[in-house]
């Protein structure tokens, strides 16, 4: 009689645990959801999230505020969002330096590959080299030649550490065996300043921040990371093209919840973001920054994990071997 008496309280009981997920999946999202960006307003992630924001906000029927929450090479913004309610109404958009931050820095708030759920891919932006315009080189070859040569004096700007443009930094210098001068600044904007205005020689910096400058002509543009030419960028060669066989590397962005955030909330965030990356205006934008959506297939929190997971392991090596690390 106790026997069925317990085991008449746990099926009880499982069907109550039933009943309010199933309630929760119906009502959610019922409020507002807040998306944490670990870098500034108006950086190339910022570009991303906020297009991604408003398209999936149509979806769910409630409104995606963007949050900006930079410093620390983004992992204050993420560090927020790991220790956030796991509610579904906090989530984080963050790009390849989730995983470069795990071995970038020595201490972190979080670990990295247990902190989050996963939501899915987003998109895959190639890099760009660039120079200021008056930089003699007129090819990549010849750029190479020059950083080479000029090691000592050579200028290289990027958005901070564990920014894309310090990681494709750290890249390229790894690619031709050859230190040069670094120069970090507090966010994209204010390096694409620099080099705009010749303060600084080089920088590796994503499309959706480098196309719009590249296309008219303020900038030098000498390879796109990507296997093949983009065709917002038909003049620019592949960085493969320019002497660098092996020198692709493009900067992808996810959505991470909080640990523990229902799983209702996270597969009705990843069919979100999948109609989101179907929307031909979503499409449309990415195109004109160089990148475009990422598949269904990839919009998937099982895709992101395995992502996040073999960027951790190619990066790590090169990370070390720089000795690049943060505090």
């Amino acid at each position: 009689m106790k026997i069925l008496k317990t085991m008449l309280g746990l099926g009880a009981a499982f069907a109550v645990t039933l009943s309010s997920a199933a309630a929760f999946a119906e009502g959610y999202p019922e409020r507002t959801i807040t998306m944490v960006v670990p870098f500034s307003a108006g950086g190339p992630t910022d570009t991303v999230a906020r297009l991604v924001a408003e398209s999936m906000s149509k979806d769910l029927g409630q409104q995606i505020v963007v949050e900006n929450v930079g410093g620390a090479g983004g992992t204050l913004g993420a560090g927020r969002v790991a220790a956030a309610p796991a509610d579904g109404y906090t989530v984080l958009l963050h790009h390849i330096g989730m995983a470069t931050s795990a071995t970038l820095y020595r201490k972190l708030a979080y670990d990295t590959l247990n902190a989050f759920e996963y939501v899915g891919l987003v998109t895959d932006v190639p890099m760009t080299i660039v120079a200021r315009k008056d930089l003699e080189p007129t090819d990549l070859k010849g750029l190479i030649d020059y950083m080479k040569a000029n090691k000592d004096t050579v200028t290289v700007a990027n958005a901070g550490i564990g920014a894309a443009s310090h990681l494709c930094g750290m890249l390229l210098m790894s690619a031709i065996d050859t230190p040069l001068v670094t120069v970090p600044y507090k966010g994209t904007g204010p390096a694409m300043t620099d080099l705009l205005g010749g303060q600084v020689d080089i920088m590796c910096d994503q499309t959706t921040n480098t196309t719009k400058q590249i296309q008219g002509g303020t900038i030098k543009a000498y390879a796109v990371t990507s296997p093949a030419r983009l065709d917002v960028l038909p003049d620019v060669p592949t960085a493969a093209e320019g002497g660098l066989a092996d020198f692709q590397v493009g900067i992808w962005h996810g959505i991470y919840a909080p640990k523990g955030t229902p799983t209702e909330a996270v597969e009705r965030l990843s069919r979100a973001l999948q109609v989101a990356l179907k929307d031909q205006n979503v499409a449309a934008r990415f195109a004109e920054l160089g990148t475009a959506p990422s598949s269904e297939a990839d919009a998937t929190p099982a895709a992101l994990k395995a992502k996040l997971e073999s960027e951790i392991a190619r990066w790590k090596p090169v990370i070390e071997a720089a000795g690049q690390f943060a505090d």
